[in-house]
């Protein structure tokens, strides 16, 4: 990893990353999920839907949740019966996630906070590891996805739901003015924070194109990877395998 990294379109000392990030969603934890509703016109539920479709989780499986706080992606993978982890650097979003669980009646689900980079779980324990819109604001990309193998099975399998760059035409433009003119403002309407989202928007520009994370995630050693766009690529899942 280089020494510097990018905080939207900043360029900054990798050091600072992780607190920077940290600060962000600390600021939006308590509206992330109203936001996300806003910011993509309900949308993000049925990506998350169709995301944990791909994963298939199974009852009795172990699966780890990364960057997965507010409890979105494990409150859908729980019914499977699969025993889920749910993981977030942040401890505010795990408080959100946490308050969710306990509304909806959900037990079951374990909470920790974790480095993605470094995560302390053993090796080859997990039959899947999924992370949905957090990759993007690791601060060692290649050092998350290394992680994310060392703890899989052998036959284990990775999946991240993550923004990427749309390839229609037309569309890509206008979906580039809505998000750097107009989520700001929604981010200081309902969050009462328009810098925090235009970061967010900002990283989604800095994040690779498809076939630049799909290569990043065969380097960290997975195998059969796959990726398919959703919108032309404005969203993406990616996946691969542990053999």
């Amino acid at each position: 990893m280089s020494d510097t990294v990018s905080f939207g379109y900043e360029d900054i000392p990798a050091s600072e990353k992780t607190a920077r990030v940290g600060g962000v969603f600390r600021n939006v934890a308590s509206r992330y999920d109203l936001m996300n509703d806003a910011m993509s016109g309900g949308m993000h539920r049925l990506w998350k839907d169709r995301f944990v479709r791909r994963v298939k989780p199974h009852a009795g499986e172990q699966i780890l949740d990364m960057a997965g706080g507010t409890g979105d992606i494990a409150f859908r993978l729980q019914p499977s019966g699969a025993s889920v982890t749910v993981a977030d650097i942040n401890p505010a979003m795990l408080d959100v996630g946490m308050k969710r669980a306990a509304e909806r009646g959900i037990d079951g689900l374990v909470w920790t906070e974790a480095n993605a980079e470094t995560l302390t779980f053993p090796d080859r324990f997990f039959d899947a590891y999924t992370i949905a819109f957090g990759i993007r604001n690791v601060t060692d990309i290649p050092a998350a996805l290394r992680e994310a193998h060392r703890v899989l099975r052998r036959g284990g399998r990775f999946f991240c739901l993550e923004f990427s760059t749309t390839t229609w035409p037309g569309f890509k433009e206008a979906y580039d003015a809505y998000s750097h003119h107009m989520v700001p403002r929604l981010g200081q309407l309902l969050a009462r924070d328009a810098d925090s989202y235009r970061y967010l928007i900002e990283s989604i520009r800095r994040f690779p194109d498809m076939p630049r994370f799909e290569a990043m995630i065969r380097d960290a050693g997975f195998a059969q990877t796959r990726v398919e766009p959703l919108l032309g690529g404005l969203v993406a899942i990616h996946s691969g395998w542990k053999i």
